[in-house]
């Protein structure tokens, strides 16, 4: 197996929110050539993006293409991976699995929600106890501490360099996922990571090669807390490390495509002024990892209305000209007049969370982090025009349930 990595109308009603767990509403039809689910990475806070799915799989939001890097690809395995009625349940059952400390048994259900759902000291107390446990303990079918951990100065099989070992997860992924279906190519696949070897970022996909757990796996190989992935001889690390948001690999596919991209941010670029030095660390992480994701809506926002214009403006001139002067056929390659609906959802972190709370499992907290996810999906599907064609110059729009609408 040898991946190939590559480098480079109307408005629709709103959604009525469903609250029945569960429920998915027929699929719709948009008018949409591609419709993209772009998953960040983030650890522990992964389980938003799963509250996002759910809230698009109960409003019958049907996916062509989903894109994820670390936890973003373990969730993107998860989906693909599964038929359409079972992707919520096998999310949940992924969740709840690796929200369970790996060896010593978890404090009793009803005395972890009464600790979680106290007052903000105590629930930053209590969630700081579970990131403690995750570091001392790891998580189960996810990782659990090296022993003997690797020595400084010791050289060792690279495999065997990081705090962690994460060859549970391989197993849980194979329970979990069916990588045949992921593999048949009913839905786009696309995951990032990094050659150690190269520094190059590379992503791995459905359409150029065939995917195995280790190609998901890689995705989430941070260092050095879990090991680099073997992949064909080549290792490969966390796609974070270099990016942390695949909405660039989306919004340039060739040939360009009308495209609604449901983007699922887990870090806030936007954060207070850091007080303390755990804040520091936080804030860090928060701008490290969130990708300047603002930056690369301006950027494809921009691209996109000089494509757009320079459309127009070839559209004025004789059919002749376009096809023999040798500078409109060049214009012709680079023009471009499709659609780019972007709807971004970002995860806002909460008063008690601190600079740990990428590996903060546990399962009130995972299910305060799924709530938040759904509750944020449901809000940006009731917009009434939201998921219409843009109609303005650039033919791209941004959402943003949690700042005013960005439109070019």
């Amino acid at each position: 197996m040898k991946p190939r990595a590559r480098t480079e109308k109307q408005a629709i009603d709103p959604v009525e929110p469903r609250h029945e767990a569960g429920g998915a509403g027929a699929p719709r039809a948009l008018p949409y050539e591609t419709i993209a689910l772009v998953l960040q990475g983030g650890g522990a806070l992964g389980a938003y993006q799963a509250g996002v799915f759910e809230g698009l799989h109960e409003a019958g939001i049907p996916l062509d293409w989903i894109a994820g890097i670390s936890i973003g690809a373990l969730n993107t395995a998860l989906i693909a991976g599964n038929a359409p009625e079972h992707r919520v349940d096998r999310l949940r059952q992924f969740w709840e699995t690796i929200c369970q400390p790996a060896f010593f048994p978890a404090i009793p259900v009803a005395f972890e929600s009464a600790l979680f759902n106290s007052i903000d000291q105590v629930r930053t107390l209590f969630t700081a106890s579970q990131a403690a446990s995750a570091m001392m303990q790891g998580q189960q079918g996810f990782f659990v501490p090296r022993f003997p951990p690797p020595l400084p100065g010791v050289p060792d099989h690279p495999e065997k360099i990081s705090w962690y070992d994460t060859s549970a997860l391989r197993a849980t992924l194979l329970k979990l996922c069916d990588f045949d279906r992921i593999n048949a190519g009913e839905t786009r696949v696309s995951v990032g990571a990094v050659n150690v070897g190269t520094g190059n970022f590379v992503y791995f996909d459905n359409v150029h090669t065939r995917l195995a757990p280790e190609h998901f796996i890689a995705s989430g190989a941070l260092p050095p807390a879990f090991p680099p992935v073997e992949i064909d001889g080549e290792y490969y690390w966390d796609g974070g490390v270099v990016s942390n948001t695949p909405l660039m690999e989306v919004l340039g596919a060739r040939p360009r495509r009308d495209t609604l991209a449901f983007q699922v941010d887990l870090w806030s670029a936007r954060g207070p002024l850091p007080r303390t030095m755990g804040a520091v660390t936080e804030r860090t992480k928060d701008v490290q990892y969130s990708s300047r994701t603002r930056f690369v809506t301006d950027t494809l926002e921009r691209e996109q209305r000089y494509r757009n214009v320079l459309r127009k403006v070839l559209d004025q001139l004789p059919e002749a000209q376009r096809r023999s002067d040798p500078w409109c056929l060049e214009a012709e390659a680079l023009a471009c007049s499709k659609k780019y609906n972007i709807q971004h959802l970002i995860y806002q972190q909460k008063a008690h969370e601190r600079h740990y709370k990428d590996y903060q499992f546990g399962l009130s907290t995972m299910r305060d982090h799924w709530s938040a996810g759904l509750a944020d999906i449901r809000r940006t599907l009731a917009n009434k025009d939201g998921l219409a064609l843009p109609d303005n110059d650039a033919g791209f729009v941004t959402h943003d349930v949690h700042r005013k609408a960005v439109t070019p």
